[in-house]
């Protein structure tokens, strides 16, 4: 983790360093790996304001007074909700899932079947846990009605992740979670906030794409909409950082931003010899004036 002091007018100062702290759930694209790259690119501000949350590892591992997470998958925004209220009684709940009888095929999938039939938020929240550390790789995929659909991730021993539930507990009492588009989240900025912008990434290839990890998934014109707002953000007073893939396509919408590029080792792949370096880049669009 990360110790820090507040300077004044908000924002944050790092007095020493250990490890960043990790996000409790597995998350494809989860920026662990380049925290400090991003952090070095943020400005202090009032408030942190993330329109595409995920696993909030960029929230874990910076220390503005305040933020605004939100995200366009409600399962994600209840879970943090609730993790957020209840704290060491939701985690208790979560772990009862966390047992070698849970941990084949066959519970895995009922407990799918569960969660996709479920109307309960908490209940949802509760599966969705175990549904992240049991099933493929981590991801969080939809089909075309919503369901989930990831398959079973055939893991020794599944992870509980106790200590960073609590953690994130913990900072959370600082943070306001919604589920909204970023289009909501991103009109509601004002002066004065600091804007970090992780969208899903614009596919190197048609066979990489991860547009279902929400039902209504995130097309290139959606991207070059949020370059545009970003730009316009910019021009109204507030600082607009996003990443994604380098691509011809990022460097043209992202033009009128200042690109620094990053070569960044792949983990998604559950087989260590197909991980791979690829090109991704930070895009920031500094306030005006």
């Amino acid at each position: 983790m990360f110790l820090f002091a507040h300077v004044r007018g908000g924002g944050m100062l790092m007095t020493t360093r250990t490890e960043p702290m990790r996000p409790f759930l597995k998350w494809a694209g989860n920026k662990y790996r380049i925290i400090e790259r991003v952090r070095a690119r943020l400005p202090a501000g009032r408030r942190l304001v993330e329109p595409f949350t995920g696993s909030g590892a960029v929230f874990l591992n910076t220390d503005y007074p305040r933020y605004l997470l939100a995200d366009s998958n409600k399962d994600l925004i209840d879970l943090y909700n609730t993790l957020k209220k209840e704290g060491a009684a939701f985690i208790a709940d979560c772990r009862k899932l966390f047992r070698p009888g849970n941990n084949n095929a066959e519970a895995y999938y009922r407990l799918r079947a569960e969660f996709n039939a479920c109307a309960d938020p908490r209940r949802r929240a509760v599966l969705f846990v175990y549904l992240n550390r049991h099933g493929y790789n981590g991801l969080c995929r939809y089909n075309a009605k919503g369901g989930f659909n990831v398959p079973f991730g055939r893991y020794k021993k599944p992870y509980f992740p106790e200590k960073e539930m609590l953690a994130f507990h913990l900072k959370a009492k600082r943070a306001v979670f919604r589920h909204e588009t970023f289009e909501r989240t991103l009109r509601n900025v004002r002066e004065g906030d600091i804007v970090y912008c992780d969208p899903p990434y614009v596919p190197l290839s048609v066979s990489s794409s991860f547009t279902a990890y929400h039902a209504d998934g995130f097309n290139l014109d959606q991207q070059q909409h949020l370059a545009d707002i970003a730009a316009g953000a910019a021009q109204r007073g507030i600082t607009v950082l996003i990443s994604n893939h380098d691509t011809a396509f990022t460097r043209t919408a992202y033009q009128a931003a200042d690109i620094e590029r990053l070569s960044v080792q792949r983990s998604i792949s559950c087989h260590g010899h197909k991980r791979r370096r690829v090109d991704e880049l930070l895009a920031l669009y500094p306030a005006a004036g």
